[in-house]
């Protein structure tokens, strides 16, 4: 199974104490996750408080790291708006990154996510789209022009049953649009493995890491992203009998 993983997010060392903010962190994280099996790797760039940047000084020491560490491999970070809430200061920060990911996320609930896209499609930025309701998969549709790398369903219900719904709601508006844009389903907390096995089972990509969840399929605590990829990717097909 195709997996990406999720190094750090919004998750603090307080949280948990291998969860990587630096360059240097992440860049020893990417190489143990690939060699456990990840095949991208989605980041938050932190500045030098701690906090989440997308300062293009921040952004490229980040990227310099983890390319210097993992040759090629694919590298996204998050244009959250939490992340700068300022459209205005947001767009300019993108805009004026010299050092470029691979591929970013862009949340389509997010006021004014037309022109963050924009900007990135001038600077031939790979896409994911952010999905986290139906009124989101709906306003996908609406942007027939952007080159979508992958689709993010990624409801925000911790429960796994509602979460399971949210991405039945969002498929059924989704339809077969977009055959060619591969879907890649995860969730967060609770929902985490459940929705992690549904992608395997309807072949769909995913993801998992820190960000995401902090817990093993058996409820003990990871040591690190490494255990949970490897976790992943032990994990049986359930289509499988």
């Amino acid at each position: 199974m195709w997996l990406q993983a999720c190094l750090n997010g919004s998750r603090t060392s307080t949280e948990h104490a291998a969860v990587p903010l630096t360059p240097a962190a992440l860049a020893d994280d990417a190489r143990r996750v690939l060699a456990a099996g990840a095949a991208s790797l989605h980041v938050h760039s932190i500045d030098n408080a701690g906090v989440e940047s997308l300062a293009p000084d921040f952004v490229g020491a980040t990227l310099k790291a983890i390319r210097e560490a993992c040759p090629g491999v694919a590298v996204g970070i998050s244009t959250a708006a939490y992340i700068e809430p300022d459209l205005s200061r947001r767009l300019t920060l993108i805009d004026t990154w010299t050092v470029l990911p691979d591929f970013v996320s862009v949340n389509l609930s997010e006021p004014g996510i037309e022109q963050v896209i924009t900007v990135l499609v001038r600077k031939n930025v790979g896409l994911e789209a952010g999905i986290w309701t139906a009124a989101d998969a709906r306003f996908l549709l609406t942007l027939a022009d952007v080159p979508w790398l992958r689709l993010l369903l990624e409801p925000w219900e911790r429960d796994s049953e509602q979460a399971n719904r949210m991405v039945d709601t969002i498929e059924v508006v989704l339809g077969d649009a977009l055959p060619q844009v591969p879907r890649l389903i995860h969730g967060t907390d609770e929902a985490v493995w459940p929705l992690l096995e549904r992608a395997m089972g309807s072949g769909h990509v995913s993801r998992i890491g820190l960000e995401d969840t902090l817990l093993l399929p058996t409820g003990e605590i990871a040591t690190d992203n490494a255990a949970l990829v490897r976790a992943a990717k032990a994990l049986k097909n359930p289509s499988v009998s």
